[in-house]
């Protein structure tokens, strides 16, 4: 995949130090891969990416639109721990058909295939959309933005948030939506009935009830206030939740 960028993250202190910022629990990686979070202090989403733990150093594989901002935070929050930080250059490959020696397993679902790393691209021709939708996976730049809650963008079911492993930068935010409120508003796959793009405002009745973003055939992912979801309308369509 050529929109992925492969970080390094060498150093004596480089478990410690990604696992008091991310969302998942880092010492997970220590022999294969996990799929994580950078959050701001207010609990808003930076970048996602998956963590691939081997013998002396952590690939990080992240999406490259997001991959400067990401690098920036991390060397921010180094400080003096001794952990240093370096684009490999490495290509990150993905597919769903016969996986290569040393592929790992995608964490977020199964049916998500396989990610491998190495000098060349080896990734088949998979419909990612129509997968992503299907999974109800969300995407960096499409449903998931700068404004994004990562709980209501799925994130706990896809596995990239723990709860029990202790301080992470955005923790509070995101455990009081977790133990103190109900998900007012989120990701659900819908169908749709007529012409749909991305970007269609959803409207219910005559307020808005959320954005169509992924669309793959007659379903998408779309953002909703889960209180106006029904009787919904785009400009051309006509939607319904899909579960």
């Amino acid at each position: 995949m050529t929109d992925r960028t492969v970080l390094s993250l060498t150093g004596s202190d480089r478990i410690e130090f990604l696992q008091g910022l991310v969302t998942n629990d880092v010492t997970r990686a220590k022999d294969g891969i996990i799929y994580t979070a950078l959050l701001t202090p207010q609990g808003k989403f930076i970048a996602d990416f998956f963590v691939v733990g081997q013998e002396d150093r952590l690939l990080i594989d992240v999406d490259t639109s997001v991959a400067p901002q990401l690098f920036q935070r991390l060397s921010m929050y180094r400080l003096r721990a001794d952990v240093q930080i370096t684009e490999t250059g490495l290509a990150a490959s993905t597919g769903t058909g016969p996986a290569p020696a040393g592929a790992l397993q995608d964490p977020r679902h199964a049916a998500m295939g396989w990610r491998a790393y190495g000098e060349q691209d080896v990734s088949d021709k998979t419909h990612w959309d129509a997968l992503r939708v299907t999974h109800l996976i969300p995407q960096t730049g499409v449903e998931l933005t700068p404004e994004t809650y990562i709980l209501e963008a799925n994130f706990e079911a896809l596995k990239g948030v723990d709860f029990k492993k202790g301080c992470f930068v955005g923790q509070e935010i995101v455990a009081r939506m977790k133990h103190k409120t109900e998900l007012k508003k989120g990701l659900r796959r819908v169908l749709i009935d007529g012409q749909a793009a991305v970007g269609d405002a959803i409207m219910s009745g005559e307020k808005s009830a959320g954005t169509l973003h992924t669309v793959s055939g007659n379903q998408g992912i779309a953002y909703l206030r889960f209180d106006r979801a029904k009787d919904m309308k785009t400009q051309k369509a006509s939607l319904q939740l899909a579960d």
